[in-house]
């Protein structure tokens, strides 16, 4: 097994959490100490943006630029926020960063705001996470005593206090605006943008909200330098390394952190250990839940953001689910849009109304009730859901079922002309 630079989990060692000893052995804080007491915030900020650091919570959007909008010289309160929800399936790789090395969050979420000048900072995580949330609480109170957080930070002036928050569990809540109104107790419906969360989020003040992984990749930028941070990367375009969890039907599964642009077929040979059984590897989902199938023809394809929306699929989360050649796609897909339907939180109509319908004919066509118009109309439900639902929960749905229907239209027919799930005899 090749050996890659370690960043996020090089503190990682199983069924053991590195707190505060061990993580200042290892180099912790040090970025922070290089941002207060050598670098102005802007100097942060422009470093952050020349690094290449796109978000890794499955938007991939460049961090740097997102923060360029945040009004980081307005006088008064503004909020920090940390995405920690993941509740995409298939996606448990900021769970594996919280139980090995929570402080780099932390540290994290410090750099950040102080390259944002926040003062307030929470960290919002799902509701399951209560091993995380207490190795993150226990971490904050350690960075306080030891003068990493609070006020007059290593004597530099810059006071900030940070928060955990636990979510109370819905996967909308990982739309940053209904995790923005989750957070402040109310119904947790996506919000209206303009305005964005940059000028009217959190209690109606400027915030900026990020991903975990995103922002434990912050101190690591400011310690190395930006230029260091986007070589990491085996593509021209990539930037750093990237958590990626395998599942599904592998011989092993488990999170790896490797550079952005390492191939497919190397996550599923060479750290998944193959498909299982010996069986051919059929299909997968490249990022979570939400992502368009990838099959063997994509094999040798860079797991990169736009190497992946190149041929037709995203990132995401860098999270993969492999499917063998025994799965039928049209029942994996039923699975999916069934998460998807029961979680929409009904604000619009293409995902409260379109989604349980995508789930009527996809049974009908898994039961071998489907005609070849029920397969016409799964594919007007397509046109009519993606791109015109209040958030991206609709059309992330829409992932699966539209590479289905570009990639294993085979199978979906099949179904009508057996009458029957030909893999099931």
């Amino acid at each position: 097994m090749k050996n890659h630079p370690q960043l996020l989990f090089k503190n990682r060692i199983a069924g053991q959490t590195a707190f505060l000893k061990e993580y200042e052995k290892s180099g912790g804080y040090q970025g922070l100490k290089k941002a207060l007491q050598q670098m102005s915030p802007e100097q942060v900020r422009e470093t952050v943006k020349a690094s290449g650091l796109r978000g890794r919570g499955g938007a991939g959007f460049s961090t740097g630029l997102k923060w360029s909008f945040f009004p980081c010289d307005a006088p008064g309160e503004k909020y920090l926020v940390c995405n920690g929800d993941e509740m995409e399936p298939g996606t448990y790789k900021d769970r594996e960063l919280l139980k090995a090395d929570p402080h780099q969050l932390v540290e994290g979420m410090i750099v950040s705001a102080y390259a944002l000048q926040v003062p307030v900072g929470y960290i919002f995580i799902r509701y399951a996470y209560e091993e995380c949330s207490q190795n993150l609480e226990r971490a904050i109170a350690e960075a306080t005593e030891a003068g990493y957080l609070g006020k007059d930070i290593l004597g530099s002036g810059f006071c900030f206090e940070l928060h955990v928050h636990r979510s109370a569990g819905r996967y909308i809540l990982g739309e940053e605006t209904a995790l923005l109104n989750g957070l402040e107790g109310r119904r947790p419906n996506p919000r209206s943008k303009p305005p964005f969360p940059a000028q009217k989020g959190l209690f109606d003040k400027p915030t900026t909200v990020n991903n975990v992984e995103t922002i434990a990749n912050v101190p690591h930028i400011i310690t190395g330098g930006a230029e260091w941070f986007s070589q990491l990367a085996f593509t021209e375009k990539g930037a750093g390394t990237k958590l990626f969890g395998l599942s599904g039907h592998l011989e092993k599964t488990g999170c790896h952190e490797l550079p952005v642009g390492i191939t497919l077929g190397d996550l599923v040979s060479e750290y998944g250990g193959g498909v299982r059984g010996g069986r051919k590897f059929k299909a997968c989902l490249p990022g979570g839940a939400s992502t368009p199938y990838l099959t063997s023809e994509h094999l040798t394809v860079p797991m990169d953001f736009d190497t992946l929306d190149a041929v037709g699929s995203r990132l995401g989360t860098g999270c993969v689910t492999v499917f063998d050649d025994t799965t039928c796609m049209v029942a994996a897909t039923l699975n999916l849009n069934r998460f998807f339907a029961r979680e929409s939180c009904g604000w619009c109509t293409p995902c409260r109304d379109g989604l349980p319908l995508v789930n009527w004919l996809l049974e009908k066509i898994e039961r071998g009730e489907g005609t070849m118009d029920d397969i016409a109309m799964l594919k007007d439900q397509h046109r009519n859901i993606a791109g015109r639902s209040f958030c991206a929960l609709a059309e992330g749905a829409m992932g699966p079922v539209e590479s289905l229907l570009r990639l294993f239209m085979d199978e979906l027919v099949d179904h009508v002309k057996k009458g029957r799930c030909p893999l099931k005899g």
